[in-house]
């Protein structure tokens, strides 16, 4: 099991982009948190097993919310975080 930092950019807050990401974290079974960074950014901190995994969810991400744009996303493998679910922090 390996933990990933996401930030992404773009129009990401105010559009129920927090919201699809805990949807879609859920639905798939994994843990960890969705959070608004004060730029305007939102980070998504998750642990996930494989390679194919880590693909499939920065598609996901990228995808967002109905009304939101993702311009960019920045990916980092960090120390292994354990958690219990996936929730949203403020």
């Amino acid at each position: 099991m390996n933990s990933y930092k996401f930030i992404i950019f773009g129009k990401v807050q105010g559009v129920w982009y927090r919201k699809y990401v805990m949807q879609i974290a859920k639905a798939l079974g994994y843990v960890g948190y969705v959070k608004n960074l004060k730029d305007g950014s939102v980070e998504v901190v998750v642990n996930l097993d494989l390679q194919s995994e880590l693909e499939s969810f920065i598609s996901k991400l990228y995808e967002g919310s109905t009304f939101s744009k993702v311009t960019d996303i920045e990916c980092q493998k960090i120390d292994f975080v354990d958690f219990e679910n996936f929730e949203k922090r403020v």
